[in-house]
């Protein structure tokens, strides 16, 4: 069984004075805090065995606010704190007790998204080892980590790269087989000092085994002022949209129904 692992530590300095007094992924998107919508992903794709990465001097607010995950429908949620800005893969290493040797999805705590992942999660159970990623094409990819494509396989993934050699950025959802804490010990601190996920993500694509789905809806992270505006408006018309869509499925329904009635009689 896969488990789920949210990471949600740092400081979240880009969004400060909002994050003074509070974490980065407690802060509101519409009417939840942050962490909820990359638990609830998870859960949505059947995976409800989690751990929440957190840091900083907020930490506890987290066990104030999902306790055991009830609101999930879970029994219990697992907690581990990372101490300082040592980055996404050093914030995974400290997982790797958690994982147990089982495959892990792993999901950035400011990563929100429409669709699911529940298609993605049952492709990776079928795959044989390796690990997948979710791409999204986006018009600003130089913001991201961009992955080079060659028809069903990835070539590499560059961070940042000023000239991006596809549209498709690499989103906050990665799955990995119980290789991945070793390939973590093998990792050494980027220029910024930080242990990179897309070098995890580059070892991956190395041996071979790297695959990957898009992701369908829209995907926005929530990590600086424009982008958690951004998240807000965008969980906020799709809530303003989905009960006219199931209106209008359910009228759909009844109407087909009614038609057929109509030809039996």
């Amino acid at each position: 069984m896969m488990k789920g692992i949210v990471l949600a530590g740092g400081t979240g300095s880009r969004l400060y004075p909002l994050t003074k007094i509070t974490n980065k992924h407690l802060l509101p998107i519409h009417d939840k805090p942050m962490i909820y919508y990359p638990i609830q992903t998870l859960v949505d794709a059947g995976i409800t065995d989690l751990m929440v990465v957190t840091g900083g001097r907020n930490s506890g607010d987290f066990l104030r606010l999902l306790a055991n995950g009830k609101e999930f429908g879970l029994k219990h949620i697992n907690y581990t704190y990372q101490e300082g800005e040592g980055g996404i893969a050093d914030a995974l290493a400290l997982a790797e007790h958690f994982a147990e040797g089982s495959r892990i999805c792993v999901i950035l705590g400011d990563n929100i998204i429409e669709g699911s992942i529940a298609q993605a999660v049952r492709d990776f159970q079928q795959q044989e080892r390796g690990a997948k990623i979710l791409l999204k094409e986006v018009p600003d990819a130089e913001r991201f980590g961009v992955a080079e494509i060659d028809g069903d396989r990835i070539r590499g993934i560059e961070e940042k790269p000023v000239n991006p050699k596809s549209k498709y950025a690499v989103t906050g959802i990665y799955m990995y087989d119980e290789t991945v804490f070793d390939k973590t010990r093998t990792l050494t601190p980027s220029a910024r000092g930080e242990l990179e996920i897309t070098d995890v993500n580059n070892a991956y694509i190395r041996e071979g085994t790297m695959t990957f789905n898009y992701l369908e809806g829209w995907w926005t992270d929530a990590g600086t002022f424009d982008s958690l505006l951004r998240a807000a408006n965008l969980v906020y018309e799709t809530s303003q949209r989905r009960p006219i869509e199931s209106a209008v499925a359910a009228e759909a329904k009844d109407g087909g129904v009614k038609e057929r009635g109509v030809k039996r009689a």
